[in-house]
């Protein structure tokens, strides 16, 4: 018999791993980011403090579009940006949660970046 080795225990090793090596300031917080089969998440998180700064995600009321696909995935990175922007945060550490630097994970940084956010 065979032992199929399970995707989300190895994300999480991952993220573990990651998680070791960055940490998010007050003066460069740490964006991070997950992913659902529907939807896609991103906070802004202080971890000195243990505090979430911002937060955007597919889930919100004013979302428009499907939080499942890249286009949805650049438009929470839009927002996100948009909200630390006004907030005064301009320079954030990327947190990639684990996941491949891929696909929704990618278009989330681009669209922050796009949004004026310095990853």
């Amino acid at each position: 018999m065979v032992n199929k080795a399970d995707k989300n225990e190895a994300r999480l090793r991952r993220h573990r791993r990651v998680r070791g090596k960055i940490s998010g300031t007050a003066e460069r917080p740490r964006l991070d980011v997950f992913r659902s089969a529907k939807h896609i998440y991103a906070q802004v998180i202080d971890d000195v403090t243990g505090k979430t700064l911002v937060s955007a995600s597919s889930m919100e009321k004013d979302f428009e579009g499907f939080g499942g696909n890249i286009e949805g995935a650049k438009a929470v990175g839009k927002k996100v940006a948009e909200k630390c922007l006004a907030n005064g945060i301009a320079e954030v550490v990327y947190d990639r949660g684990g996941f491949v630097y891929h696909g929704r994970v990618q278009a989330l940084a681009e669209g922050a970046r796009e949004g004026g956010l310095k990853l």
